[in-house]
């Protein structure tokens, strides 16, 4: 399993986000991993099983997404940054989307 993981849920519809692409970089903007979520929103193995600690940024290319539903947003992309400070720790960071506004947590 990736040490990051991360699902998406349209809250405007109620339902999982299928076909999102996601990236996982470092700081320095180095890609770890890409990804795309399946039907239940999920990315099955986004990237490293193992990473240091440090800060490391996840890329929702939420565009693509709204577009193939006729949907406009105004967020073309999402971008969160996360400080990852306990390197044994899984750590899940999920994406709440809607056209016009969205929210994360520290997931489990």
């Amino acid at each position: 399993m990736s040490h990051v993981t991360t699902h998406v849920l349209d809250a405007a519809l109620g339902r999982p986000a299928a076909g999102v692409a996601v990236d996982l970089s470092d700081e320095a903007g180095t890609l770890l991993g890409q990804g795309v979520t399946d039907a239940d929103g999920r990315v099955a193995d986004l990237g490293p099983e193992a990473l240091v600690a440090g800060v490391y940024r996840l890329t929702f290319h939420t565009a693509a997404y709204f577009e193939a539903a006729g949907r406009h947003s105004f967020w073309p992309r999402v971008v969160l940054e996360f400080q990852l400070a306990d390197a044994s720790a899984h750590h899940h960071v999920p994406l709440l989307l809607s056209p016009f506004a969205f929210t994360t947590y520290r997931g489990s």
